[in-house]
């Protein structure tokens, strides 16, 4: 994987109130272009396309890349939700190293208003639709108000533990001018905010947008500063959503991971996690080794209070918003520009960065979880 880089990213503007006219097909080509735009190559340029989007349909991958005007010899369609990006890019880095492409777009993101998220949420998938929605039912958050209430029992954490997690988040998303979510956030704020599902607050809850993302990847030399994928592991595990919960996949793979990328979870020093509840960014912390399992909420406050890793530098989903399948991009985006040194006013010094996926509830939890390791390179 050594010779694999990511060497752009673009973020369609993620937004609550899609305007008139905007389709999933319309946000994705503006993430691609402003991507192939970051990384300086022409679209003729690219022979691989893969795309994730809950909300493509009628269209498929083959349907939008002909819109794009690309023409292929590598094509990939994901539908795996927060899990979908480091999926595809697990596939295009294999591309690349076999030579079935040189050039690959990975892109995500969808129109998500209300009622598409409504209609997205009633009918996830067949266990969802047949045995969930006929229940007077508000979608995943009980199930993971449920999750969090096993996740604090176990690890002794309290709602000002998460409260931290989510307050921490906001204040990188008001340096970051794509975030939907800027306004500061304070524990009074957070503690105060309506009960969606005990125990999970309003602001524990991520929030529905439009907004798509793009990556580009292709073999490193000559391109400038790059985001070198060091390397991916997965695990798509139906065992894993009908566990407790308090674990991911993640635990399964992290020590390969770290074997692969020749580094260990204390040289990273920027991280993404999927973000869809703090819960969930808590459990994939333990998994990867950047939390202490036997001291939880001791371990985030001095993460979160020291910054020695910075976490979710974006805002993440809980605060910049989760626009479909761009959810699992989002994370991507922002450590390869962290890595590059494009983030702007949110900008750390960092080297090594670690992204996670998680997703695609089945009965209670998600069965797919994945990550990778990259280095940033010039």
């Amino acid at each position: 994987m050594a010779t694999t880089s990511i060497v752009g990213a673009g973020e369609s503007p993620y937004t609550r109130h899609p305007g008139l006219g905007t389709t999933s097909s319309t946000v994705i080509a503006d993430a691609v272009a402003r991507a192939l735009a970051d990384a300086k190559i022409d679209p003729g340029q690219v022979d691989g396309f893969a795309v994730s989007s809950f909300t493509l349909e009628p269209d498929h991958a083959i349907d939008l890349a002909w819109r794009l005007g690309l023409r292929l010899t590598w094509l990939m369609q994901d539908t795996n939700g927060g899990a979908s990006a480091i999926t595809m890019l697990q596939h295009a880095v294999r591309a690349v190293e076999a030579g079935d492409a040189t050039t690959v777009v990975l892109a995500a993101g969808d129109r998500m208003d209300m009622t598409t998220h409504q209609d997205l949420v009633a009918r996830y998938n067949r266990a969802t639709r047949d045995h969930l929605s006929p229940l007077p039912w508000s979608g995943p958050n009980p199930q993971f108000a449920m999750l969090t209430q096993r996740q604090m029992q176990a690890f002794g954490l309290t709602a000002e533990d998460y409260g931290q997690l989510v307050i921490s988040q906001r204040r990188w998303a008001g340096l970051n001018p794509g975030a939907v979510y800027r306004d500061p956030l304070t524990m009074e704020d957070y503690l105060g905010a309506p009960i969606v599902s005990t125990p999970l607050r309003r602001y524990d809850c991520v929030p529905p947008v439009t907004g798509a993302d793009a990556v580009v990847v292709t073999s490193a030399g000559g391109r400038g500063p790059c985001a070198r994928v060091l390397a991916v592991g997965a695990r798509y595990n139906v065992d894993d959503q009908v566990g407790d919960g308090l674990t991911t996949g993640l635990a399964d793979l992290s020590d390969a991971l770290w074997q692969t990328a020749g580094i260990a979870a204390a040289d990273i020093d920027i991280a993404s996690v999927y973000d869809d509840y703090p819960a969930m960014s808590v459990a994939q912390l333990m998994d990867v080794g950047l939390l202490d399992r036997n001291d939880v909420p001791g371990s985030l406050a001095r993460l979160l209070d020291s910054r020695s890793v910075a976490v979710n530098t974006s805002g993440g989903q809980l605060s910049a918003g989760q626009a479909g399948s761009a959810g699992g991009m989002h994370g991507l985006v922002e450590v390869v520009q962290q890595l590059r040194g494009r983030a702007g006013d949110r900008q750390v010094a960092a080297r090594y960065g670690l992204v996670t996926g998680y997703g695609m509830v089945l009965y209670r939890y998600g069965a797919c979880a994945n990550a990778t390791v990259l280095e940033a390179t010039s």
